[in-house]
């Protein structure tokens, strides 16, 4: 029994050619150098939006409606750390529009991205800076952020490279600060273009997690506590991580194909990886 993708209105040609050419590049980035990498993650971005003009992210960004209805989710998920003194990072911003809609909020936000290019048509407010990185490094000084988040960013990192940003961000925590990561779990996935031709993650997705793994993760870095947030559509509660890591045990234990329906079944709500790491 072969569990059939989730459903897309893309035309099938258009697919395949995304699903290769994304394929093509993902080998190039996972087979290189940490020194190799450094370079590659902007620039096989923009090969790929180059060489596939019908990418679903810049539909996405072109749609006024999809990109409110996407920041209005994310701002109920931090609007509960969100003080007028507090230092929000966000890793990976995009095209900033949740970082802006933030600066109105808070005393200082910043943008780490690997490129600048996407921000020099916007007009930015004085209290938000772009931080330019190599797709890992936090070139921040330590204790100086109250808040970090990222969305969807986790698994286009190289796993060393992940481990080594993870580190980054932690360092630059002030005790007590927290770090909001949401990353698809890797249980009900793949969740790249690959979910409509392979059974495992072979896109841009390099690697997608658990929430056992990544919280291992956390706790190797130093994060004295890690909780899952849970709940729908942005309005998510902290919560104690052992019921999560106890149905993803169940679910490990299950075929393939059954593992995937019940774990699309349950959806973000309760699958989808939203960690709270607190310093």
């Amino acid at each position: 029994m072969f569990l059939k993708p989730r459903p897309t209105e893309r035309d099938p040609a258009l697919l395949r050619q995304h699903y290769e050419v994304e394929r093509e590049l993902a080998v190039r980035l996972r087979s290189a150098t940490r020194e190799q990498r450094r370079s590659l993650y902007g620039s096989l971005y923009n090969e790929l939006y180059q060489r596939v003009p019908h990418h679903p992210q810049l539909r996405r960004k072109s749609s006024p409606e999809l990109t409110r209805k996407a920041l209005a989710a994310q701002l109920r998920i931090l609007g509960p750390y969100l003080r007028p003194e507090t230092t929000v990072l966000e890793i990976g911003p995009g095209d900033c529009s949740l970082s802006l809609a933030i600066a109105a909020r808070v005393r200082q936000v910043y943008g780490l991205d690997v490129s600048e290019e996407i921000t020099q048509q916007l007009s930015l407010p004085s209290n938000f800076k772009l931080i330019l990185s190599d797709g890992t490094s936090v070139p921040l000084p330590p204790d100086s952020v109250d808040v970090a988040y990222s969305n969807q960013l986790m698994e286009h990192l190289h796993p060393d490279d992940a481990f080594e940003q993870l580190e980054g961000i932690w360092r630059a925590l002030r005790p007590g600060g927290v770090y909001i990561c949401i990353t698809p779990n890797r249980l009900n996935g793949p969740h790249d273009i690959s979910q409509h031709f392979d059974t495992v993650a072979t896109g841009f997705h390099l690697k997608e997690y658990t929430v056992g793994e990544l919280s291992r993760l956390f706790r190797k870095v130093g994060f004295r506590r890690v909780q899952a947030l849970l709940g729908r559509r942005g309005a998510c509660i902290p919560a104690p991580i052992a019921p999560v890591l106890a149905g993803e045990a169940f679910l490990a234990f299950l075929p393939a194909t059954y593992r995937l329906l019940l774990g699309r079944t349950l959806g973000r709500a309760f699958l989808g990886i939203r960690l709270l790491g607190t310093k």
